[in-house]
């Protein structure tokens, strides 16, 4: 039970990525372009980050202090990177941009509850992606996750009740791109300086892929006063739930449950934003949807439960 408070950490950061396409579909209810409520978002959760970053300097120039207080001798501060560990945070930060980018604008043309789904086929995606990387041919268990996911897929969107008569291609297109991006944001996002303290590496990675935004989209609500409407809320959201509390309670989290059980707690970003879809936005989401999401979440999870199973059965031999 000690490591409950982990779990508990892991699966709120999951469920705050969840609630992020039903506080968009609400924005863009209210009149706001894609570039505003992004760039509002990563300006909130920049902020953010950089105070958290400015807190863990703090903390760790006082345990400096009484390192040295007490021995004599002090352990380097983790704060300091070379200029060109910043930019490789920095550039490591811009799928996440690209990600929000399509994601976001997926929802324009396709109900919230489908957007989420198209998202989660970074599962399968990252999965193609190594594997030709490797050139290796997946397992028995990643193909018949893969075969879970889009049996799962092909329900939740809703396909077998509607036909394809309702579904937006430039919609589905957005959709399964912001999983392409994701799928890389993925890759290469852990293996950007890892030793520095995610508090540091956060910061500047949001800090890159705020930067990218704006070439891409000039913040023009800076400057024109229609940052002080409702878009600070809905951007002020955004950036709390998207861009600060998940980081943070996944770097709190996953050290300690392992990334495994991590993996799995992570799929309930799904079930939340389909139910927000639903509840708040008043999708509607049939019976066999609903058979379809939990199937995709047979898809997400099955992977880590074979890890943790062939895990458990190696630490018996020893």
């Amino acid at each position: 039970m000690k490591d409950l408070k982990y779990l508990i950490s892991v699966l709120v950061g999951a469920m705050s990525y969840g609630i992020l396409s039903t506080i968009v579909v609400l924005a863009y209810d209210k009149g706001y372009q894609l570039g505003e409520v992004v760039g509002t978002q990563l300006v909130t959760g920049c902020i953010l980050a950089w105070l958290l970053a400015l807190y863990t300097k703090v903390r760790e120039k006082r345990t400096q202090g009484r390192q040295v207080t007490v021995g004599g001798s002090s352990a380097v501060v983790r704060s300091r990177l070379s200029w060109k560990n910043r930019i490789v945070l920095m550039l490591a930060g811009a799928p996440t941009v690209v990600t929000g980018l399509m994601y976001y604008q997926s929802l324009r043309y396709v109900p919230a509850s489908l957007a989420i789904i198209l998202l989660f086929q970074f599962t399968w995606i990252s999965v193609l992606i190594q594997a030709v990387s490797k050139r290796k041919w997946p397992d028995k268990v990643t193909l018949l996750t893969l075969l879970l996911l889009f049996g799962g897929t092909l329900l939740a969107a809703g396909i077998m009740d509607q036909g394809e008569a309702r579904f937006n291609v430039l919609g589905l297109t957005l959709g399964l791109l912001s999983a392409v991006s994701y799928s890389m944001f993925i890759i290469f996002s852990g293996k950007a300086v890892p030793e520095v303290h995610p508090a540091y590496r956060s910061a500047w990675m949001v800090t890159g892929g705020m930067l990218l935004l704006f070439i891409l989209f000039p913040p023009y609500f800076l400057f024109n006063g229609l940052l002080w409407s409702q878009l600070l809320l809905f951007g002020f959201l955004l950036g709390l739930f998207g861009a600060f509390i998940p980081p943070v309670l996944f770097a709190i989290g996953v050290p300690h449950i392992g990334g495994g059980m991590a993996g799995i707690l992570g799929a309930a970003e799904l079930p939340v934003a389909v139910l927000l879809s639903s509840f708040v936005l008043h999708e509607q989401v049939s019976g066999l949807q609903w058979v379809g999401v939990i199937v995709v979440l047979l898809g997400v999870v099955l992977p880590e439960l074979s890890k943790l199973r062939w895990n458990n059965v190696d630490a018996k031999k020893v």
